[in-house]
């Protein structure tokens, strides 16, 4: 059997933890170093899972074999970049970037030396756990509600880059249609940027996709409905409630599943098997992670247009 690969992450924070914690845990990987600007937080994250503080990011890069970045997204091209012409795999967390050209440089570099690169819209893989790739038809409408209370996470980007993006991820994943229009209105709130938005998408197809997101929230909450010719699908993903009036077997017990009761071991062993080679590709690929970010940045042009 083959050495396990070495993990690196950057980034101490909470999304950083998650993903040490995998590399530590996951068969054919360990932790080797983390990296962040506050060296005592790296340490504190590394050395209780068998890694090492890194002192520089060329000192973490010489010292791994996989690099995941989970720093601010203003930073997650820049890293990707270092990581990838370093030689190294690398899994990069939503968004890919902050803007089209960091996409475009991560894609070009890791096509340019044959690495993996895989993008952290791990909730496809609730989706897959579902079945819901598996229903032969396009979808006619899309509505998706995201909302959370106020954090001091993300705040670097606005509610669109921070979490509407997984629900236009989501509902690219489930079109082949491609985006016309976007209109949007939101709030701009404690942040200093949106921290609300709402927004409708129309596709070629005559596809609408419909988004709600806040941060500014009194709860939780998350729903999708999705309108097929067939019937519908409804979810809450906080309660579980399951309603399919199409004739496809879907799963109703999806997250009983061990893929969606881990979504993110299941996308971080999905990358480390593109890696290996096991796997074709990761779960959600860079050229996906960019579509879903220009979408993104479609929305906030609509924001910024209504202002």
């Amino acid at each position: 059997m083959s050495r396990p690969l070495r993990g690196g992450v950057i980034g101490a924070g909470v999304f950083g933890g998650h993903h040490a914690r995998k590399y530590a845990s996951l068969p054919g990987s360990e932790l080797a170093a983390v990296f962040d600007p506050h060296p005592e937080r790296a340490a504190a994250l590394a050395e209780p899972l068998g890694g090492r503080a890194a002192a520089s990011l060329d000192d973490f890069l010489q010292a791994v074999d996989v690099v995941t970045v989970a720093s601010p997204a203003t930073h997650h091209a820049e890293q990707a970049l270092a990581a990838l012409r370093a030689g190294k795999p690398v899994y990069v967390e939503k968004p890919i970037g902050i803007s089209l050209d960091d996409a475009d440089r991560i894609i070009a570099e890791a096509e340019r030396r044959g690495l993996v690169v895989a993008v952290g819209h791990q909730q496809r893989v609730v989706f897959q756990a579902m079945g819901l790739f598996d229903i032969p038809e396009q979808p006619l409408r899309l509505e998706a509600l995201r909302h959370g209370p106020p954090s001091e996470r993300s705040l670097d980007v606005s509610v669109v880059l921070d979490l509407m993006v997984h629900d236009l991820d989501l509902a690219l994943s489930l079109s082949k249609a491609e985006a016309l229009a976007a209109e949007a209105e939101g709030e701009i709130d404690f942040s200093g940027g949106w921290d609300t938005a709402r927004a409708e998408i129309t596709f070629d197809d005559g596809f609408t996709a419909v988004f709600d997101a806040s941060r500014r929230a009194e709860a939780f909450k998350r729903t999708m409905r999705i309108v097929y010719p067939s019937g519908e699908v409804e979810v809450d993903f906080l309660t579980h409630a399951f309603r399919n009036t199409t004739p496809y077997p879907l799963n109703p017990d999806y997250d009983e599943t061990p893929a969606a009761k881990d979504q993110l071991a299941a996308s971080v062993e999905g990358f480390l098997k593109a890696v290996r080679g096991e796997a074709p590709r990761p779960i959600v690929t860079a050229a996906e992670g960019a579509r879903a970010l220009d979408l993104a940045l479609a929305v906030e042009q609509a924001l910024e247009a209504g202002r």
